[in-house]
């Protein structure tokens, strides 16, 4: 499925202990992103990071974080974005939600593992 040129970046911030329930809240969100059929979602976790509470989460303290920062990176049409964050919203606790407007330059169709 092709993706309009202009779209839109939806980041969730969110901390790697955040439940949906009993799942994980990052998966509950690429889960619902797939269910709507959102062009696709990539989770990344940070090794270091603070929020509203300014509590520091880090890899570096001797002891292993248990709640390391995640961000949740969404593009597709402004209007789908939308209604996702509509949808994922009963689901969420705390946590930082941002849109912007971004240009594709490029989505799928590539071939892999294919030269010349």
């Amino acid at each position: 499925m092709p993706l309009s040129r202009d779209a839109v970046l939806l980041r969730i911030f969110i901390g790697e202990d955040d439940k949906a329930g009993h799942q994980p809240l990052y998966e509950a969100i690429v889960l619902k992103a797939r269910e709507m059929g959102l062009a696709g979602a990539t989770v990344l976790r940070g090794p270091m990071g603070f929020g509203h509470s300014s509590v520091l989460h880090t890899t570096k303290i001797l002891r292993l974080s248990q709640d390391l920062p995640l961000v949740i990176e969404i593009v597709d049409t402004e209007d789908k974005v939308r209604a996702f964050v509509d949808a994922i919203e009963s689901m969420m606790g705390s946590g930082l939600v941002t849109l912007e407007k971004v240009q594709v330059v490029r989505y799928g169709n590539g071939k892999t593992g294919e030269t010349g």
